[in-house]
């Protein structure tokens, strides 16, 4: 087989790229004079498309090295053997695009939506006039993405079999369901990754680093792991206390938590639940659950919608990925906290009256809540100083006299009120 050099592909200009994305766009909008955007076969390297709707434009075997594609819509596009070495595609949208066999190595994708895209080996070949195969890619075989910043990027469903990311970093990555296997992950970073019920049989994991990911109901057969780093891994095995080791059952604790409530103290006794992995208890949801004491508890995907969780204890808790929407959470103590991926949509998080002269604001200093969704939720004064609130949703959201300093909103959705203040004070 003879591999094409890239003298044969056509070299677009700026102007000449940014031509056929315009007729792209029109095209989507239904627009006349509008066109696909075909790409196949050409260079682009290091042109500027960054910001452009090209949904199901072709780039089959195109050269992209060091192309601007930042925060482009590049939904269901044909990325087939194409070389993207060290292009910028942060916050892009590539969802269920087509991937097979590209190479990534070096390229940024921080904060890329890539769900359910399509990442496995693939090779691009034709025949020429005497018969013969040549082939069409840069580089055949497996998709290559060795170095890639994936920090927070979503791969939930997406297709990695076979791909190889030595020393990829895909820290705090939203991974749920990815297909991985066979993958070869030596050195990658996944800290804080969520690879629930994901699939890495045979996966090369040597000297990873997987601290703090969540391992639930994740397929790890014939894995190597060796020298990988797995402290503080979230399994489907308890990972705290267990409620069946308490002295007393756990429905009664927390009945006994709802008499002291109802009744001002008088009666029954404030639960402590601290270090708990309360995972397996379902009878959280619906209960009165103020001034709980739960510092360090493990949470995680629980259903907590509309809990009455006023002035409670939840420092260091985990609680990624739990539903709090419409949860009453004033004057809530969420210090160091990871909230990841969690729904607080209309949670009352304002400040919580103690007496006539005395409010209690919610602190949520130092807490990490990455794509935590907080939509219509009330946040006037709550303490956001030092957390991380990278590409979390806050739009509709009340922030007014909110504590931010030094929070990290770096991609978040910010209400316009917000930023008109943030602008005024600078």
């Amino acid at each position: 087989m003879n591999v094409v050099t890239r003298k044969s592909f056509t070299k677009l200009n700026q102007k000449e790229a940014a031509a056929a994305a315009a007729r792209h766009e029109m095209l989507y909008s239904g627009r006349m004079g509008g066109a696909r955007a075909v790409f196949a076969f050409a260079d682009l390297s290091g042109l500027d498309l960054s910001g452009r709707n090209l949904a199901d434009a072709d780039f089959t075997g195109a050269i992209l090295e060091e192309t601007n594609l930042a925060g482009a819509r590049l939904d269901s596009a044909s990325f087939f053997g194409a070389d993207l070495r060290r292009a910028n595609l942060a916050h892009a949208s590539l969802r269920r695009g087509d991937l097979r066999g590209v190479c990534l190595r070096g390229a940024n994708l921080i904060g890329a939506d890539l769900y359910e895209a399509d990442l496995r080996e693939g090779t691009i070949a034709e025949k020429d006039r005497y018969g013969n195969l040549r082939v069409m890619q840069h580089d055949v075989g497996p998709s290559e993405m060795p170095a890639a910043l994936l920090n927070s990027a979503n791969l939930e469903r997406a297709k990695l079999n076979g791909v190889i990311a030595i020393q990829a970093d895909f820290t705090d990555a939203m991974m749920k369901g990815c297909r991985l296997s066979r993958a070869n992950l030596r050195q990658a970073r996944l800290n804080g990754a969520n690879l629930e019920n994901a699939d890495l049989s045979g996966c090369n994991l040597t000297g990873a680093s997987l601290t703090g990911a969540v391992l639930v109901g994740t397929r790890l057969d014939f894995a190597v792991t060796d020298g990988a780093d797995m402290s503080k891994v979230l399994t489907s095995s308890a990972a705290g206390v267990e409620p069946k080791e308490l002295a007393v059952p756990i429905d009664k604790v927390l009945e006994a938590h709802a008499r002291w409530v109802e009744t001002d103290g008088r009666e029954g006794k404030p639960a402590d639940l601290s270090g708990m992995d309360l995972r397996k208890v379902t009878a959280l949801g619906g209960r009165p659950l103020t001034a709980l004491i739960a510092p360090d508890a493990i949470f995680y995907g629980l259903d907590l919608e509309g809990a009455s969780l006023q002035g409670s204890n939840l420092q260091n808790a985990d609680l990624r990925s739990v539903r709090l929407s419409g949860a009453d959470l004033r004057g809530v103590n969420l210090m160091g906290a990871n909230l990841n991926y969690a729904d607080l949509r209309d949670a009352r998080m304002g400040p919580l009256m103690i007496s006539d002269a005395r409010l209690l604001p919610a602190r949520m200093d130092r807490a990490c809540a990455r794509y935590a969704d907080f939509r219509g939720a009330d946040l006037r004064r709550v303490n956001l100083s030092g957390s991380d609130l990278s590409y979390a949703n806050l739009n509709d959201a009340n922030m007014r006299d909110v504590q931010s300093e030094g929070a990290d909103l770096t991609g978040a959705k910010l209400p316009a009120m917000f930023v008109e203040d943030a602008v005024a004070v600078r």
